[in-house]
Formats: C-alpha cells, sequence, structure tokens
C-alpha cells in the first residue's frame, strides 16, 4: 500500500494495541480481524497486521455420516488451550472444492485466529451445480462442528452460492437449532435472475430499474454444465461435459483438443458458448425459464420470512459472477431484526480481497469481519454458561 496509508494503518494497529490493553475484548477483536485480514491477503504476511492471527492450529480430514450419505470435511483446531468458538466455512462453485487456495487461507487465518473452523466437501458445488442436497449437506455440517467443539450452535460462513444455501439451511426448522448465525458473501437471492445476468449482461436491481453490467463467461459455462442433455444431443453429452469440465478448469487446450471429438454440430455449439455467447442468448432465456422452479428451489427469495439467526451479508461492488444487487435483494428478504449488517464493497471482487482499495474501505471490510469473530466469540461464550 502506499507510504501515507501503510503510515495511517500501522498508527491504528498501534492505537488498537493500546486499547485492547485498556479496554480488553472489543478491540481484541478488531486486532484479530485486521490480523485476519491480512493472513487471508497474504498468507506469508509475518508483520504486526497479521500477529494476532498466527496462532498454532492443526489440520485434519475426517468424514462423519449423514442422512444423505457420508460428508468429507477438513478441520482446522486451534491448539491453544481452551475451548474456541465454531465456524462452518462454506466453498462456492469450484471443482477444488476444500482445497481450493482461498479457502484454505481464509480457514488457516481464523484457526490462527483462535476459531476452529470445518470446510465441509460440498461435492455438487465442486461440480458446478447448485443444488437442494448442498443445503442439506450445509445443515448436517453445522451439527457435525457441534459435535466437534460440544458447542450447542455453530455459526455458518458461506462464499457465493454457498452463501444462499446456507441461508436455506438456517430457515430449515431441521438445522436452525444448530446455526447461531449466517454470513453470506457475494451470494444469490434468486438463481432465475442471476442466470438472465449472466445470458443478458443486465443487473436487475431492487428498484425496478436494471443496469448493464458485463457478466463473467463463467456464468454462463457453469449455467450449460448443469443442463447439458438441453443443449447438446446424447451422443454428445459425455464428450461435451468432458470438455467444458476442462474449459472451466482452466486448461483450455485440453478442452479444444476433447471438443474435437464432438459431432461438427455438436462443435459448433462449443464453439458458440465459448466464444459467441451474444449469438446465445436466447436459448439461454428459453432453458431459463423452462427451469423457473427447480431454480426457485434453491434461492433465498422468498423464503426467508422466518429466518431467526443474525445475518451478516458482504458483497464486493464489482462482482461480475453474482450482481452485488443480489445482496441489496435479501437485505429485503431477512427479517429486519435478524439483519445485522450488510456491506457492498470495493474492496472485494466476488470472494477475494482487492489490492490498492482506500484506507476506509479496507477499515469498513475489518469492520465486518470484527462483527462476525464477535458473533462467534458470543455464542461459544453463551454455550460454555449453558454448560454450567
Amino acid at each position: 500500500m502506499p507510504s501515507r496509508k501503510r503510515t495511517l494503518f500501522l498508527a491504528l494497529l498501534c492505537a488498537l494495541l493500546l486499547a485492547a490493553l485498556a479496554l480488553g475484548p472489543a478491540a481484541l477483536v478488531r486486532l484479530r480481524a485486521v490480523s485476519v485480514l491480512a493472513r487471508f491477503s497474504n498468507p506469508q504476511d509475518s508483520g504486526l497486521a497479521s500477529a494476532f492471527a498466527r496462532g498454532p492450529f492443526s489440520e485434519e480430514l475426517g468424514s462423519a455420516e449423514t442422512p444423505g450419505g457420508p460428508l468429507r470435511y477438513r478441520l482446522y483446531r486451534p491448539t491453544t488451550p481452551g475451548r474456541h468458538p465454531g465456524i462452518v466455512l462454506l466453498h462456492g462453485v469450484h471443482h477444488l472444492g476444500i482445497e481450493e487456495p482461498r479457502l484454505t487461507s481464509f480457514s488457516r487465518a481464523l484457526a490462527g485466529a483462535g476459531i476452529e473452523v470445518l470446510t465441509p466437501e460440498l461435492q455438487d458445488l465442486a461440480d458446478f451445480r447448485v443444488t437442494s442436497r448442498t443445503m442439506d449437506q450445509i445443515g448436517a455440517s453445522a451439527a457435525i462442528l457441534c459435535r466437534l467443539t460440544g458447542h450447542s450452535k455453530a455459526g455458518l460462513l458461506g462464499l457465493s452460492f454457498a452463501g444462499g444455501l446456507a441461508l436455506l439451511a438456517a430457515d430449515n426448522p431441521a438445522y436452525a437449532p444448530r446455526i447461531a448465525f449466517v454470513v453470506a458473501i457475494g451470494a444469490h437471492d434468486d438463481l432465475s435472475r442471476v442466470a438472465r445476468f449472466f445470458a443478458t449482461n443486465q443487473v436487475e436491481e431492487p428498484d425496478g430499474h436494471s443496469t448493464s453490467f458485463p457478466a463473467h463467461e463463467y456464468g454462463v459455462l457453469v449455467l450449460v454444465y448443469a443442463r447439458l442433455p438441453d443443449f447438446f444431443s446424447p451422443a454428445d453429452v459425455p464428450l461435451a461435459r468432458e470438455a467444458l469440465r476442462l474449459w472451466l478448469w482452466e486448461q483450455p487446450e485440453a478442452s479444444r483438443k476433447a471438443a474435437l471429438l464432438l459431432s461438427s454440430a455438436g462443435q459448433a455449439k462449443f464453439d458458440l458458448l465459448l466464444h459467441h455467447r451474444e449469438n446465445f442468448r436466447h436459448e439461454l432465456l428459453q432453458e431459463i425459464a423452462a427451469h423457473q422452479a427447480e431454480m426457485r428451489e434453491v434461492s433465498p427469495h422468498g423464503r426467508l420470512a422466518s429466518l431467526s439467526v443474525p445475518v451478516f451479508i458482504l458483497h464486493g461492488a464489482g462482482d461480475t459472477v453474482i450482481p452485488a444487487a443480489e445482496s441489496l435483494w435479501l437485505a429485503r428478504e431477512i427479517p429486519r431484526q435478524q439483519l445485522r449488517d450488510v456491506l457492498i464493497s470495493p474492496a472485494l471482487i466476488h470472494v477475494s480481497v482487492e489490492k490498492g482499495v482506500s484506507f476506509s474501505e479496507r477499515w469498513a471490510l475489518i469492520e465486518f469481519l470484527a462483527q462476525v469473530v464477535e458473533a462467534a466469540r458470543e455464542e461459544k461464550n453463551s454455550s460454555d454458561l449453558q454448560k454450567k
């Protein structure tokens, strides 16, 4: 960061250190938030900014039986004495799942700050599909972490589409008793509305207006990947799945080679999908209209009236995968008494921290994260009291 911003930031850290000595927990929570953000942005950070997120912790793989079958997870457990707050951290649509580098960096930063973190392997999201099965796995994950920590409830922190599914899990009576709060980062409110954005590059705002904004190519590709039989012949479907999977895995040369095995019609469709999506719009909109009911099933829109846990919403202002307007829609859905904070931040790109942001934008992100750390700490304290 520029020298003036760096000087201001270091001065603020020193002030927080003094405040922690004088005021105790509130200032310490903010120091931890500063450190978590520093470690997430740069896992190798060894300076003053990350000092409160470098505590010792262990990592282990585990598996638990759930009503939907075995669920694999990774557990990040602080090794300092005592009981620690717990958060279930949920990956988004990414083929690496719980091994995705940003997820592991965030998990390690939180564990280093004294929070026990469980990252469940959400197989459908790792295969680029948003399904109700994932919502059930999220609810089961909260119960798993409660068993591991001994707490009565666990927080949920969902990235991208997992954020919207986490809200649905928290509103489900089968899972709500084990959920302390939900943090939705870059989440969706209505999957069909997001899909229309992929197809049209138009963001539908809560005030009724639409604004032009370029959607990331990833969105259309994920939409088609989930419904390949609607776009390719039966013989081409397995070949198209392999070619598109490789493209989504950022292996373009291997993808092009795999696409050569498609029929001539399949190759033409694949080329259209990758390079001329503007000519694909009508077909995409027809597909979205045909699957409204299925998309509604995995959308929080109109289904959060009975939500009874605190909710924190964070979204990158320039998100080209799920537009920030989706968080504004969510803010209208969530009962007012449960909505703790909504931050639309230029400091984020989808679920990654942007570089070169202003001091005030960075501080707003720190304040948001501090509220989440405090919510986790409060739930841990409440659980400890219940056991006495």
